[in-house]
């Protein structure tokens, strides 16, 4: 049994939401987990054996004109790490999390380990700043072990922050519990979605990375061949706009806005196709959600979606910006019901071979033993 300090974005996201699961995932084997947060992780919404969590308060001083985030973290890491005992600290990206806790194991008293995970924001955005790299790549060569979500981030991160040190690649998960097929017909009935009408959805924080005016684009072209439905879910700075376009593409009735949702595993297990068309994806983690729950994909020929959709097999694959293809794809799979079964039932052997819960996590458990070893080798 090791002692486990986990520190992440709390809200929602892919890289809280992986983090989240994994500690869940680490308590249910028999590890302590110890969550250091700024607030509690929308997925820990209900008491889970093994698993604690540590609010990271901030001090107001006239000084300053922002309040020091970041020392206060630090802080409140090394005093978990020093009255738990901790033995690793797993932190999710490298800036700032990787250095607060570079800090935090210098100053506490205690030995305790970093692992950091890169996500990719923390690369692809603040990465190609020439100020923030020296940061980025201190995090991390000063951390114990490092991972990335995907092969391609790997190679960005070498690449973009010249980075010397060993990267381990250990993929994304999904919780199985939550994320697996279900026919979701009552939930059609409560959207009031006719039967025959295929469903096609996309999830994300409608930031112009994310292209979702591709989406509806391309769901134009699929509902002038087919009588289909848009499912989008999320939030953020597009949102307006994307409800502009779809009013001026007379798709009102067509496309459903349905906001933020913490849990969309029973709104995926309904619809027959996830759409991802970003300019940018270290993972896509909801096209993983999605073929979890038995929905094949199209991806963007961008970051790791390659590595999550295998064309003609799991899902397509088309080049960014190319709406014409993704939709003639969709219309290929979603007019062909044999063919949509056989891709339905691609997707979830493929998850449960290359991305289950449990391998995922003994990767993670195998890292760890193997920093603490090299540690007592040292």
């Amino acid at each position: 049994m090791k002692k486990i300090g986990i520190t992440c974005y709390p809200t929602i996201g892919g890289s809280g939401v992986i983090a989240t699961e994994l500690g869940k995932k680490l308590a249910e084997k028999g590890h302590e987990i110890h969550f250091i947060t700024s607030s509690m992780p929308f997925r820990l919404e209900k008491v889970f054996v093994n698993v604690y969590y540590h609010q990271v308060e901030m001090s107001h001083y006239p000084v300053f004109q922002y309040p020091p985030y970041d020392l206060a973290l630090a802080a409140k890491m090394a005093e978990v790490i020093d009255r738990e005992k901790l033995d690793i600290l797993h932190v999710h990206y490298a800036m700032p999390h990787a250095i607060c806790g570079i800090l935090a194991r210098d100053m506490a008293k205690h030995p305790v380990k970093i692992v950091t995970t890169l996500h990719g924001t923390d690369i692809t955005i603040l990465g190609i700043d020439n100020t923030l790299k020296p940061v980025i790549r201190h995090g991390i060569e000063r951390s114990d072990a490092v991972t990335a979500v995907s092969e391609s981030l790997r190679r960005q991160t070498v690449e973009m922050v010249d980075i010397k040190k060993e990267i381990d690649v250990i993929y994304n998960f999904i919780n199985e519990k939550e994320y697996y097929p279900q026919k979701g017909i009552e939930l059609r009935h409560q959207f009031r979605i006719n039967p025959a009408d295929k469903i096609m959805i996309h999830v994300s924080n409608f930031r112009k990375v994310k292209r979702v005016q591709d989406i509806i684009d391309t769901f134009k072209i699929v509902n002038e061949q087919l009588p289909s439905k848009l499912l989008l879910i999320g939030d953020g700075p597009e949102y307006s706009n994307m409800v502009q376009h779809v009013n001026e593409l007379g798709l009102k009735a067509e496309v459903r806005f349905l906001g933020k949702q913490n849990n969309v595993s029973d709104i995926l297990a309904m619809a027959d196709l996830m759409l991802l068309l970003s300019e940018k994806e270290s993972f896509g983690l909801v096209l993983l959600e999605a073929m979890a729950c038995g929905v094949p994909g199209i991806g963007t020929n961008v970051g790791g979606i390659p590595e999550v959709v295998t064309h003609q097999k799991t899902g397509f694959i088309v080049e960014l910006g190319d709406v014409k293809q993704a939709a003639a794809y969709a219309i290929e799979l979603l007019s062909d019901s044999d063919k949509q079964q056989q891709f339905s039932e691609a997707v979830t052997e493929h998850v449960r071979t290359y991305f289950a819960s449990e391998k995922i996590v003994n990767q993670y458990e195998a890292l760890y033993d193997r920093v603490l070893k090299e540690g007592k080798r040292g």
